[in-house]
């Protein structure tokens, strides 16, 4: 009599990104990345009051083979879903068709359209789904690293090691901090650039500390400032996660332009990762009408690719209701990043308002 051995079945379950092993052990793998990582997906959604959905398949070996995450927004700007609010990109750490789509059933059978951003790559299961259309384009830009920090140094641009020399000879110094008090003299200068530069406002400085409180404990979060004698002129915020360096912020004095202290920070943040053994700096989203950021991040990076925004159906519109909050949105914030506003009022200004602008 032969005894047959039944295989145990293919379970796809809902979980909490934010705290399920299984989708921590997804978010550290091959596919994995910041945007997926648990203490991003924490900070995000503890800052802006969302509540994050994950689906997780997992494989006859009860280990996790893919997943998804999203959150379904509904607000004044009406319904929506999207996956992940504030990230550049998330591309999901699923390899097949058919886990694709056990993993998303759900969040595309809510009725909202769903909207993703990833890696323009042929290979990519989200972008072989014919239920999402391309509706977005960005730039994307990286540097590998384990080679010597001499021959990444002779691999960046002339004007890019021209404007390093420029700093050098200002006497521009690079601070690279850990601690949160350096996070926050950051956050000021990053109000006062989005307000002065773009008339815009910025993220809150809760985000940036939940940030913080997420990664320190797993020695992935730095800043770096430089100074021109006691002054803050520039500065970055970056975030280790499965051996990638994530610029995530960067903001400068537009008075001191003239010193390079970009230049400086981004060299820093180069020679940090180099110093810890990572494999790459991701520099993140650039938006295609930003010609100066990415000509910028061609100086440095090596890599340079596209993000796709895509979106699982056509949308009409937001409605004569989002439509007006739109607008009212956008008044609001140059009302409040005005030249005349005091920066704390900015500030105050952008925990209220940031959280619907996704």
């Amino acid at each position: 009599m032969t005894t047959s051995v039944r295989t145990p079945p293919v379970v796809t379950m809902p979980v909490d990104p934010r705290s399920d092993p299984g989708w921590a052990r997804l978010a550290m793998g091959p596919r994995g990345h910041l945007f997926v990582s648990p203490p991003w997906i924490e900070a995000i959604c503890g800052t802006y009051g969302f509540e994050p959905h994950a689906r997780v398949r997992l494989g006859d070996d009860g280990r996790p083979v893919g997943g998804f995450a999203w959150v379904g927004l509904s607000d004044m700007l009406g319904d929506r879903t999207v996956s992940l609010p504030f990230s550049e990109r998330v591309d999901p750490p699923v390899d097949d068709l058919d886990t694709w789509r056990a993993v998303t059933d759900e969040a595309f059978s809510l009725g909202p359209p769903v909207t993703i951003r990833v890696i323009d790559d042929p290979d990519a299961v989200v972008l072989r789904d014919d239920r999402l259309e391309r509706v977005g384009l960005a730039a994307w830009h990286g540097t590998p690293l384990g080679v010597p920090l001499e021959e990444i140094g002779a691999g960046i641009s002339a004007a890019a090691r021209r404007n390093l020399r420029t700093s050098e000879r200002k006497n521009v110094r690079v601070v690279a901090s850990e601690g949160l008090d350096a996070l926050r003299s950051f956050h000021e200068l990053h109000v006062a650039l989005r307000k002065n530069k773009y008339g815009l406002l910025a993220q809150p400085v809760e985000l940036f500390e939940r940030l913080w409180a997420g990664f320190a404990p797993l020695d992935g979060i730095v800043t770096l400032l430089a100074r021109v004698d006691d002054v803050v002129v520039a500065g970055g915020v970056y975030l280790e996660w499965n051996g990638t360096l994530y610029h995530k912020f960067g903001a400068s004095r537009t008075e001191y332009r003239s010193l390079c202290p970009n230049n400086a920070v981004t060299w820093a943040a180069i020679r940090w990762a180099c110093e810890r053994g990572l494999d790459g700096i991701d520099w993140g989203l650039s938006d295609l009408d930003q010609p100066g950021l990415v000509g910028y991040k061609r100086q440095w990076a090596s890599t340079e690719r596209r993000i796709v925004t895509v979106r699982s159906q056509p949308v009409s519109g937001p409605g004569r209701d989002g439509l007006e909050a739109r607008r009212l949105l956008s008044e609001l914030s140059s009302l409040f990043a005005d030249a005349t506003v005091p920066d704390e009022i900015t500030a105050r200004a952008g925990g209220l308002l940031y959280r619907y602008f996704c």
